[in-house]
């Protein structure tokens, strides 16, 4: 275990909040990375969301189908198909493979 200087900022009264959390090298980098995956999936085991007002991250969507079911990408992918036909606008950023 590591100790970091870091902050939460956000609308916490709603449960979104962004963790800034200090490094100072790779494996402190690592760490953090399992810590904001611990973080959201605590938030999803709970009934709560692992995407922000914005959306999702790239950070996080390996995290979104656990989300939102397989049902749920699908329909994304659909909606990106029908509405982005060539996949011009963020392609591979969330729905990779659409």
């Amino acid at each position: 275990m590591f100790l970091a200087a870091g902050y939460i900022v956000g609308h916490v009264g709603d449960g979104n909040f962004h963790a800034l959390i200090a490094i100072n090298n790779e494996k402190e980098l690592h760490e953090v990375k399992h810590l904001a995956d611990d973080m959201a999936q605590y938030a999803l085991d709970v009934g709560g969301t692992c995407t922000g007002e914005h959306g999702i991250g790239l950070g996080k969507r390996h995290l979104l189908e656990k989300e939102l079911g397989e049902v749920g990408i699908d329909v994304m992918k659909q909606l990106k198909r029908a509405l982005d036909p060539k996949n011009i606008m963020n392609p591979g950023k969330v729905l990779v493979g659409v």
